[in-house]
């Protein structure tokens, strides 16, 4: 699968996520987080991929790793908060891993060919 296209379908997946999240104060601090963290993974990623240079490229994927591991954090935190388990959150924490797997194997690649 294309990783725009991943990339976008992992965002949507935080997003439902994150808004079936308690009505409590910490339920809504991390839906705001993991929103502009998941969100930030997939257009971020479109942005990389339109760079104009290979740096350029590393730079915009350099972000994309930061905001993907912050991602990971938020579902792991509301996970031992137990504010939400079971197997969409696995199979969401699941995708931000290999996701940020992806990106970190591709800005080490790009950074070999520079």
């Amino acid at each position: 699968m294309d990783l725009k296209i991943r990339s976008k379908k992992f965002a949507h997946s935080c997003v439902k996520l994150a808004t079936e999240l308690p009505n409590t104060k910490l339920g809504s601090h991390i839906e705001l987080q993991l929103i502009r963290s998941a969100t930030s993974v997939a257009a971020n990623y479109r942005a990389a991929c339109l760079a104009q240079t290979k740096k350029g490229f590393i730079s915009k994927l350099s972000i994309v790793i930061e905001e993907a591991d912050e991602s990971i954090f938020w579902i792991e935190f509301l996970k031992e908060e137990n504010l939400k388990n079971g197997t969409q959150v696995n199979d969401v924490l699941k995708e931000a891993k290999e996701l940020t797997a992806i990106f970190i194997s591709s800005r080490i690649t790009a950074s070999k060919n520079i």
